[in-house]
């Protein structure tokens, strides 16, 4: 295990939205990482950390050293699509400000400024593909647990987040022989539309009087329809998210028998989460939020995240929490106050503090 000390020289100083900013300039579209992981622990390495990359690319620092250990896990790919990085007033544009560059620099700012010899030991590791198959946080579920986790995902400065909805993606492929457009049969395209209005009809009937943490969602993420002049296909992916204790088996056995022909494969089914409110962790952050003159607020995310991957394999405390507002998560106007940054890196600094002692 690598620990980290305070070096014999004077640690690099960076302030937290600079750090954040140099981070937001190096483009990291999930699966192209690399770059920024290199990058960023040359630079967690002259501010103290013991850093490396792991074997699928994560960023991995340590912070301390002792028998017990606060996991920060954040994510340092993002949705395609660079935004230019400025700022605009109070506020920080750029591609992954909130999501989730920013949290994790918020993070990585307020773990720098804890003291060693603790007790504790502080990881802050930036995980690849969260936005894609979560490659990164799955190659951790065979490490020992931590006593504590935090994700760093956004939930507002004065909000932690709680729980996650579950995901299922589908992959739905047909092909059929060709047949005249104005022939009695359905082309492929027709079917597959078929396909996701009787599974929408479906989810709305299991969710008819739900709140949105509680419904069965299912949205459209490609689709494509095209012939060869011999056959005609259609393809598309399916995303499910699911609300706790769902049976995914069972849906997975109707979809099957609506499927009129057509393959389909399942990539990935990761089940809602929901941590506990009275654990150390939660009761950390509420003391961080009200000393940064906040009413705490507790947040349940119809999306998912990292979260839903570790926190059941690991059973330790756990919850989300990071400056920004996830509304404009993959939006092209991507951007962060530069005030509510700086008071989630108060509320982290005071939070990791409190778990310390």
């Amino acid at each position: 295990m690598i620990t980290a000390t305070r070096p014999d020289v004077a640690p690099e100083t960076l302030s937290g939205i600079e750090l954040l900013e140099e981070m937001l300039a190096i483009p990291s579209p999930s699966t192209q990482e690399r770059a920024l992981g290199q990058w960023l622990v040359s630079r967690m390495r002259g501010m103290g950390f013991a850093a490396r990359r792991d074997e699928v690319g994560n960023v991995v620092a340590f912070w301390g050293s002792g028998p017990k250990e606060v996991l920060l896990l954040g994510h340092i790919d993002t949705v395609p699509g660079f935004i230019p990085v400025r700022r605009d007033g109070d506020r920080l544009f750029g591609r992954g400000a909130v999501d989730a560059k920013g949290p994790l620099a918020a993070a990585i700012t307020a773990v720098a400024r804890q003291p060693v010899g603790t007790g504790w030991r502080f990881t802050v590791i930036g995980a690849v593909e969260e936005e894609g198959s979560s490659r990164g946080a799955r190659h951790l579920v065979n490490r020992r647990a931590p006593d504590q986790l935090v994700i760093l995902e956004p939930s507002g400065w004065d909000a932690v987040t709680l729980g996650y909805k579950g995901s299922l993606r589908l992959r739905y492929r047909l092909s059929v022989p060709m047949g005249h457009g104005a022939g009695p049969n359905q082309s492929a395209g027709d079917q597959a539309i078929a396909f996701i209005r009787r599974v929408q009809d479906h989810a709305a009937g299991q969710s008819d009087g739900q709140r949105s943490f509680g419904r069965l969602d299912v949205r459209v993420l490609r689709f494509h329809a095209d012939h060869d002049g011999f056959r005609d296909t259609a393809a598309m992916t399916l995303g499910f998210r699911l609300p706790p204790s769902f049976d995914v088996e069972a849906l997975q056995r109707q979809l099957e028998g609506w499927s009129g022909g057509a393959e389909l494969r399942f990539d990935y089914a990761d089940p809602a989460v929901r941590a506990e409110k009275n654990t150390p962790v939660v009761r950390a952050f509420l003391t961080g939020i009200r000393d940064a003159g906040g009413t705490p607020r507790f947040k349940m995310k119809t999306g998912t995240s990292d979260m839903n991957i570790l926190a059941p394999t690991w059973g330790c405390p756990a919850l989300a929490y990071g400056p920004g507002d996830s509304k404009l998560d993959h939006t092209p106007d991507e951007a962060i106050d530069i005030g509510e940054f700086e008071r989630g890196v108060q509320v982290l600094t005071t939070a990791l503090q409190q778990l310390a002692r």
